[in-house]
């Protein structure tokens, strides 16, 4: 099972009905899909500077960007099934289709030291890969991507969030950062005709 997480800032990317074509097509029965919050995140960013409130209810709000974001990919692609639950994403996949999963696990009801901006939808894409023991985990970046760079550089450049590599650190399968304009080596890895190059 693979978890590919697409990053927010795709939400009004034209290249982004085509990946998930791509997913819904080739991932059928074995992908689960992970939005970032994007525009709908950078909004939360927003209302939290001007009215000074604190990381919880920021937190819970960037959750539900994350959610809005894959309301917006099953409108681009109904072929895409929503997925609450855990138990859930393994119904869809059993059943065949590409999972979309809604985050709403990830909001919490009190302080918890994950519910900060350091942690992002990438390291909560890490986090489900790691409760469904995923065999592959692909994150779609917009920004270029040092394809020699280790997770920690990628963390130190700002590509990652700032837990994600402690987070990734003995995870038991690779992890490929591509950039948003790799749809044919996305392709290829789905198919097994191209080599991962995560750890």
């Amino acid at each position: 099972m693979w978890v590919v997480k697409l990053g927010g800032s795709l939400n009004g990317d034209p290249v982004l009905p085509q990946w998930l074509d791509l997913l819904a097509r080739l991932g059928g029965g074995r992908v689960t899909v992970v939005c970032g919050g994007g525009r709908f995140a950078d909004e939360v960013r927003q209302a939290q500077a001007h009215w000074q409130f604190d990381d919880l209810p920021a937190h819970n709000m960037a959750v539900l960007a994350m959610a809005q974001t894959a309301y917006l990919a099953h409108g681009i692609n109904p072929a895409l099934r929503l997925a609450r639950s855990m138990e859930e994403i393994r119904q869809v996949l059993h059943a065949g289709h590409t999972a979309l999963w809604l985050p709403y696990d990830w909001m919490r009801d009190g302080p918890d030291p994950q519910a900060n901006w350091e942690l992002t939808g990438d390291s909560i894409a890490l986090d489900l890969a790691r409760q469904l023991n995923a065999e592959h985990m692909v994150v779609v970046k917009s920004c270029a991507i040092d394809p020699q760079a280790s997770l920690t550089e990628l963390e130190e450049a700002g590509v990652l969030d700032r837990r994600f590599a402690g987070i990734a650190r003995g995870a038991a399968f690779p992890i490929d950062v591509v950039h948003k304009g790799e749809l044919a080596r996305m392709r290829s890895l789905l198919l097994g005709e191209a080599r991962s190059l995560g750890a």
